[in-house]
């Protein structure tokens, strides 16, 4: 993951630069970055990013009839949790469950943490050379509102700049592509 930057002059991709990529990482990194502005440490924001992605792609594998709800009956379901386990954190307008470890706060999939390491390993594959680049577009944006606005606003901004794919199943999985200069233009009005 690349450090924070005051601004994006030292960069050398144009701005209008656009990547082709699929939906997934960018959430993940999106949803990074808003926890990190929401006052989220580096390895505690990057397993509440990858949680969100997780939560987003099995809701709407769902929607898709990809995935299929499990059916847990209630008494097993309280059988294997203990009272006062874990606790949800809001991210992107998706509810996490994440607990307190000696290393800090890590999201959780299947009831176990996420590895932060395996995120950023994640991440530098799917953006390749370009993770700095987009993740500072999306840190001007998170910056252009304060945590509070942010938090309210990050799922709608998304939205507005995720790549465009094809609707319904042809859609998972596909590539669409990431418009940059959109991302930045985003951060300078707050409609």
């Amino acid at each position: 993951m690349a450090a924070e930057h005051p601004c994006l002059c030292r960069s050398t991709v144009p701005k209008s630069k656009s990547i082709s990529i699929n939906r997934a990482p960018v959430l993940t990194l999106w949803a990074v970055v808003v926890a990190r502005r929401l006052g989220f440490r580096k390895a505690e924001a990057l397993t509440l990013g990858k949680a969100v992605a997780g939560l987003n792609a099995q809701s709407e594998g769902r929607r898709l009839g990809i995935y299929h709800p499990t059916e847990e009956k209630p008494k097993e379901a309280r059988a294997e949790r203990k009272k006062g386990e874990g606790f949800l954190v809001e991210v992107c307008g998706r509810t996490v469950p994440a607990f307190k470890t000696d290393e800090g706060i890590r999201a959780t999939s299947k009831d176990e943490p996420i590895d932060p390491k395996g995120v950023e390993r994640y991440l530098g594959t799917k953006f390749g050379d370009q993770l700095e680049r987009v993740e500072e577009a999306m840190q001007l944006l998170a910056k252009a509102y304060t945590p509070k606005k942010l938090a309210e606003e990050a799922y709608p901004l998304y939205e507005r700049f995720r790549p465009e794919i094809p609707s319904g199943k042809k859609g998972w999985g596909a590539q669409g592509k990431l418009d940059l200069g959109l991302i930045e233009r985003l951060a300078t009005r707050k409609d």
